[in-house]
């Protein structure tokens, strides 16, 4: 039932094939999201799918301030209202970061919200669009709801849009429409009073606030410029300079932002500059992922969700212990060793955050990661790129406690060195080859399945004994759901391990990821660099899987 008060026009369209939606949403080419009805069809399949369960409800809406965003805002307002919904929260000019929106959720208890963003990827005119709809735990869609989309695209005839007016989402404030209701909100307000609940903000404030300590947070002209800056130097009083193209741009100025070593770069040179900053980080398009940097040191993400793990009594919402510890199964085993020193829970799921927010949701896990640069915990329902930058300050601000202004403090570079001699290491490294055409995507995959099923256990592999070769599947312990085709796995007896992946993440061709993996205790080896202790395992794996004949590529796009 629509709002009262308000006029609804039924505007015919017709299905528009593609439109099937994963939990990261529905990702396209700008253009063809502002071509007629592309949007305004996949939202009104959304509310078809919703229905009744919808009706007088409040919906959140926001995104990473892409291109057409406003636009795109607009039309979802009036669908919305013409849909039934009594209210939209949005966030001022439409940004509101992924792990904000699922915060704004469970802090206000709104029925979900919808996020226009397409994460990590290049944003602009010719570039890529996404939207997605988060549920009343703030957790990405599940997937009876995006079958059901999916259903409705297929059949979608009418679209029902208020005629209203746009609304001026520049300013703070309240618009009514007869019975429906546009709250323009300040994106960070919520997001920050979670965080408060979960980290000690006197000891950061401490710590951040000191004379000698420097930091630079890389905003990579993305959404999370106003996060940084309202938390980091208003909240903590971090330096005014702190962050580093803060201020959001529908095109990312032109760049692509994805906090890795490659794409980061601008970072990683005044990180690797003499005297530089202590702490440097960077997050993404829509501010679920981080990169942590010490001075000329990289913490890989699988060793970063570890460390915070082993470090968690720095974390005052963590007092009562964790519940229990997850990762991805392309992640390094780095957390599993944490897990088993600390007594607790693991579990190792497919990739993809839904799976994690099903154990947090059952009390059996509070801190995740993905190796993708994706880290969280159970205070929210998506990976947030802050909670681990905050993780991270919380861990220095303990272990400098003692040490005066002036004095050697103790450094990202020992904390990890710490760890490893503590845990042993695991080097791990993620070759990304982008933008590969979909048919020699897929004749690496085959290639690859083939030498599977010739190669038994027992078989030797260059230095290495072969103790699995499968493609991952996994059962869901809460739900009791299926996950198949997760990953191409070699396992080796001394526990280290080749991957293969297609990735789904961009909206054209394919992304094969290469995940390799090896384990040393031996102390003299822990500051190896990863890239020449991986060498011989690297080389295997690009060797058996032909990728360099299949695809052309000499080298990856990114290495992580």
């Amino acid at each position: 039932m629509a709002a009262t008060g308000v006029a609804i026009k039924e505007v015919a369209t017709k299905p528009i094939d593609g439109q099937k939606t994963g939990t990261s949403g529905l990702r396209k080419k700008c253009k063809e999201f502002m071509s007629p009805n592309y949007l305004g069809n996949w939202v009104q399949s959304l509310f078809n799918a919703l229905g009744a369960e919808a009706q007088g409800k409040v919906l959140g809406l926001g995104g990473d301030g892409r291109y057409y965003s406003k636009e795109a805002a607009q039309m979802i307002i009036k669908l919305a209202a013409g849909n039934g919904f009594s209210k939209v929260v949005v966030g001022r000019e439409t940004i509101m970061a992924t792990p904000a929106m699922s915060a704004l959720i469970r802090e206000r208890k709104l029925y979900g919200g919808l996020i226009m963003s397409a994460s990590h990827n290049p944003g602009g005119p010719d570039e890529d669009f996404g939207i997605k709809f988060n549920y009343s735990g703030g957790e990405p869609a599940p997937e009876r709801i995006t079958d059901k989309i999916y259903g409705e695209t297929q059949k979608v005839s009418v679209l029902k849009v208020a005629d209203i007016p746009d609304v001026d989402l520049s300013k703070i404030g309240s618009t009514k429409f007869g019975s429906f209701e546009v709250e323009v909100i300040d994106p960070v307000d919520d997001y920050l009073a979670v965080l408060k609940s979960v980290f000690d903000f006197a000891l950061l404030k401490s710590f951040v606030s000191r004379k000698d300590f420097r930091m630079v947070f890389d905003a990579m002209h993305a959404v999370t410029g106003p996060y940084a800056t309202r938390i980091l130097v208003e909240e903590l009083g971090a330096a005014a300079n702190t962050v580093k193209d803060g201020v959001p741009s529908p095109t990312f100025n032109n760049g692509h932002p994805d906090p890795n070593l490659t794409y980061a770069h601008e970072l990683v040179d005044i990180m690797w500059a003499d005297n530089g900053p202590l702490f440097g980080v960077a997050s993404d398009g829509d501010g679920d992922r981080n990169m942590i940097l010490g001075s000329k040191f990289f913490v890989n993400p699988s060793d970063s969700v570890a460390m915070i793990a082993a470090n968690y009594k720095t974390i005052p919402y963590y007092k009562g212990g964790l519940k229990g510890v997850a990762r991805s199964m392309p992640t390094s085993m780095a957390l599993d060793r944490v897990a088993k020193a600390l007594n607790l829970p693991f579990f190792e799921t497919p990739t993809g955050w839904k799976f994690f927010g099903n154990l947090m949701d059952a009390d059996k896990c509070s801190v995740c990661g993905e190796e993708s640069f994706g880290t969280g915990g159970d205070h929210i329902r998506e990976k947030d790129g802050i909670f681990a930058v905050l993780a991270w300050l919380s861990i220095l601000a303990d272990r400098n406690k003692g040490v005066p202004e002036g004095g050697h403090m103790v450094t990202v570079r020992d904390i990890a060195l710490e760890h490893w001699k503590t845990y042993g290491r695991n080097f791990f490294s993620r070759y990304d080859f982008e933008n590969v055409s979909t048919e020699a995507a897929n004749k690496v995959m085959d290639h690859v399945k083939e030498v599977m099923a010739q190669t038994p256990k027992g078989s030797k592999m260059g230095p290495f004994t072969l103790d699995i070769a499968d493609d991952f599947e996994y059962t869901d312990p809460i739900d009791g759901s299926k996950a198949t085709k997760q990953g191409l796995r070699f396992v080796f007896t001394d526990g280290s391990r080749i991957i293969f992946r297609l990735s789904g993440t961009g909206s054209s061709g394919a992304t094969i990821r290469l995940y390799i993996e090896q384990y040393t205790a031996d102390a003299a080896k822990l500051e190896e660099d990863a890239q020449v202790a991986l060498g011989p395992i690297i080389k295997i794996a690009l060797d058996l899987s032909k990728l360099k004949e299949f695809t052309g590529r000499e080298k990856p796009t990114v290495i992580t």
